[in-house]
Parts: C-alpha cells; structure tokens; sequence
C-alpha cells in the first residue's frame, strides 16, 4: 500500500470522500471492509517507515469505521511480533458494521482490549477515536481520552485526521489530538491544509489505497493545493530580444510618515521579482532613504495638489496600493486618487483597511487580507474567520470581487469559481514587511503578463517557498528582506 509524504493537488470535503469510497469500492469490485483492511496496511507500513524500533503500541479504536481501521492496524501490528494494546470504547456493542468485523478478527488472533486507561508505557499511540464525520465537540468521553493522548511523552499517529479537528474546515471543534504524524486516505480532506491543522495534524502523510486516483472522476475537487508543477510553467525562460517594457511597469503607492520601509519592501520585491520598471508614490519625506538605498526604483513623493499621482497611473501597468500606506487624511487622498483605476490592481495592508471603510465591487483587483483584515472586511471577528476560513474567502469575494488571497497558515485564493490552497511556509514569516513583500511580488507577476488569479497562486507559493528556503538558516529572526536572494532563486527555475 503505496503511502506519500506529501499533499496531493486534489482536495476534497469530507461527505465527497465518504460517497465516492463507495462507488470506487463498487467499481474496483472490493467490500468497503477490504478499504478498511487496506487503510489498516497503510498505517501499520508507515509504523513500521517511520518507527522501526516500535515494540509497544496503543492503539486506540472508536465506534466508527475510524475505530475499525484501529483494530486492522492494532491486528496487523501484533501479528508482525509487536505488543499491542487497544484501548476501546465501553459502547463496542455499537460499532459499525464493518468495524464490528475488525475487531471481531482482531480478538480472534488473541488481541488485548481495555476500557480503562492505560498504565503502561508505549512506543506510539495510534489515534482512531474519531473519523472525518464530525461536525461538533467530542462528547466527554472521547474528549477525556483525548486529553489523556496528548498528555503522555509519546508520538502519535492519527488515522485519517486528529480526533477532534473538523477535517472541511480545519477548525478545532474541542478538544483535539495533537499527532505527530496524520495519514489521510483516498481523497486527502481539505481542512488538513489550513486554519489550525498544521498545530495538530503534524506532517501529513496520504495513501490513494490503491483506488483513490479515480476519485476526480467521480466528483470534483472542493479546492487544489499550489505545487511547483503548477507555478513553474508561469515562469518561462525569457526571449533574447526581451526588453524592459515587455515585462511590465508596476506602480506601488503607499508609505506614509514612519512607514517608508513597508512601501520599500514591496516594491524591492516586485522589483527582484521581475518587474521591467517599477515605480513608487510615497511621502516626499521617504524619497530619498528608497532611491538611495535601491536607485533602480524610481520614487516620487506626493501630495494632495501634485498630479504626479495621475500621471503614474497612466504610466503603469499594474497597481500595488497600501503598504505602509496609513489612515491619516493624505492616505485617504491618495487611496481616492488610486482607487478609481481599471488596471489589475493588488490591494493591501493599510489599502484593504480603507477599502472595508467604502467596500465596491471590482473584477481587476486582488485583496490580500490577514484574517484581522478580513475580519474588518467583513464585518465579523477573527474567530469567525478561523472557524471556517473557506467560507470566509467565499463570501469576501463575493462582497468584493476578483481574486481573494486569505492569508494564514494554509493560505488559500479564490477567484469565484476555484479555489486553491497553499501549504508552504513557516512561522518565520509572522515577521512585519513579510505582507509588503508579498504584494510586490503579486505586481510583478501581473506586469510580466500572468491573469489575476495565476499571479496570486503563483506570487503565494513562490514568497512562502522563498520562506522555506529561508527558515534553513533558522525561522527566529527571519526578515521579510532575507526573502530577496530565495526569490531570485524560485523565479528562474532551471
């Protein structure tokens, strides 16, 4: 049973993996039991991947089919010479079908059950309390067990998704099992790769079980994780004849008094990503520290009689509006005197807080919020926007239109119609400027010609590998200017 240490393209809701395993069962001509016994392999071949010296291991089973892919791992495991407990529910009498059958095999090989807590000490602990079909807290019983889990000096393997995480949102529903690893079966479950889950899922692990591939067929994707298979044909190598109007002019507008360095970063980024020219409308303080610190961009102080503004615009390609940009009432003239262009737009930091002031609608425009930003964007708290982050993007593009990234760990981007999610990236870059860079990057990416929501996915997986590539060095004391060198980097694929 092939298992994979990474995150496929595909993503999907729970309730779609839970009727195509039936169907692809149907078509492959196999019981969902044999699912079962094939999801038990799996776990019980990454036991023996990842934890070769393993000789003392708890598994523990809930009622569901969950508990029942417990008991084929728990079975699997003490038939190959470990010794193996499994701590079960008082309720056996109301398992599943299928997971009755498990353990009715598991007990006819002489395996071991409890239903008290356990007073050895083990190797690994496999998680199969709690399946992908939960929707609500853990009920007192399997929240005590779970606290129990997470309390003991030992890994933990969660089998599909931690008990407790809500696997179509990623939000955490009470208490929850903090694995070490997560192997998610047949389709891989969109709520692992966002919002709280890279807290509790660990590193994350997923077997097709020999029938997943055909799943696309029967159902579509909810969401699609960035990879470089789908970034790197954006970047292609550039034309001999190449020259610096073929690869856009890029107009970053913001820095307002004391915030010089976040319109600096941003137009360093979109200047280091590629841009052909890149310009900047700033505080006449901030003019000189920007050109003598980077001359190859070319920055102009502005204020509320000049008509440089308008002349830029007319001059750009692209628009990158609100980094470091500011509330006072310069920033709101200068947001005014930006806002009304019809060219592709990124619209950031102090932008989307003066664009929640006067919300419009607009196709040609990219919003990066923050979930603070969204939440001002939407009217809700942050905690609204963290319980269910794919339906917070829903509805901000909805609201506002064009292409959404929503920031976070498991950035994701939509564009009405598909949405994609990006697992890369580290905590090294909850750092300030990091956002600034971002947006540059973005421009760049709209000015050598990529459509809106490609320069998004595109612009997001790139600044969070450039992060990645960073973090080698260490996350702590990461600087949202180390990213520079990494995205030169990424940006010329060989």
């Amino acid at each position: 049973m092939k298992v994979i240490n990474s995150i496929p393209q595909a993503l999907y809701l729970s309730e779609q993996v839970k009727q195509g395993e039936k169907q692809l069962a149907t078509q492959h001509a196999i019981t969902l039991y044999q699912l079962m016994e094939s999801a038990g392999q799996a776990v019980f071949e990454l036991i023996g991947l990842l934890y070769p010296q393993c000789s003392a291991l708890l598994v523990c089973c809930g009622k569901g089919n969950n508990g029942g892919d417990g008991y084929v791992v728990a079975r699997l495991a003490q038939q190959a010479g470990l010794n193996v407990t499994v701590w079960e529910m008082e309720t056996v009498e109301r398992l599943s079908p299928d997971a009755t059958k498990a353990r009715q095999r598991w007990l006819a090989t002489g395996g071991n059950t409890i239903k008290e807590p356990p007073i050895k000490q083990y190797d690994l602990i496999i998680d199969a309390l709690l399946g992908i079909g939960i929707y609500g807290a853990p009920r007192l019983d399997i929240a005590e067990r779970i606290i129990w889990i997470n309390q003991q000096k030992t890994p933990i393997i969660a089998v599909d998704v931690p008990s407790g995480l809500c696997s179509d949102t990623g939000s955490v529903l009470g208490e929850v099992v903090k694995a070490s690893q997560t192997l998610s079966f047949i389709g891989f479950k969109q709520g692992l790769v966002t919002g709280q889950a890279a807290q509790y899922c660990g590193d994350r692990y997923f077997s097709f079980l020999d029938v997943g591939e055909d799943l696309s067929q029967i159902t579509s994707p909810s969401a699609w994780h960035v990879t470089a298979a789908m970034v790197l044909p954006l970047l292609p190598i550039r034309s001999r004849v190449g020259h610096k109007g073929s690869y856009g002019s890029v107009l970053c507008v913001g820095g307002s008094h004391g915030m010089a360095g976040a319109i600096r970063l941003c137009a360093e980024a979109c200047a280091r990503t590629g841009a052909g020219l890149t310009a900047v409308v700033t505080q006449p303080d901030n003019v000189l520290s920007i050109v003598t610190a980077r001359p190859e961009i070319m920055a102009v102080g502005w204020q509320e009689e000049s008509n440089e503004v308008y002349d830029r615009l007319a001059w750009a390609d692209v628009l990158v509006l609100g980094p470091g940009l500011g509330t006072s009432p310069w920033s709101k003239a200068l947001f005014a005197s930006c806002h009304h262009t019809d060219k592709p737009c990124v619209v950031d930091a102090d932008g989307i807080n003066l664009l929640a002031s006067a919300p419009d609608f607009k196709v040609n425009r990219i919003i990066t919020p923050h979930p603070g930003e969204a939440a001002r964007l939407l009217n809700v708290s942050v905690a609204d926007i963290e319980a269910d982050r794919f339906s917070a993007i829903k509805q901000l593009q909805q609201n506002y239109g064009g292409v959404v990234v929503l920031k976070g760990a498991g950035t994701l981007i939509y564009d009405g119609e598909t949405l994609w999610v990006c697992t890369s990236g580290n905590p090294g870059m909850a750092t300030g400027g990091m956002g600034d860079v971002l947006s540059g990057i973005i421009g760049a990416l709209l000015g050598q010609g990529l459509s809106l929501v490609e320069a998004a996915y595109a612009g997001v997986w790139i600044h969070a590998q450039a992060a990645d590539l960073c973090a080698q060095s260490g996350e702590r004391g990461m600087l949202a200017s180390d990213l520079f060198p990494f995205i030169r980097q990424l940006i010329n694929p060989r």
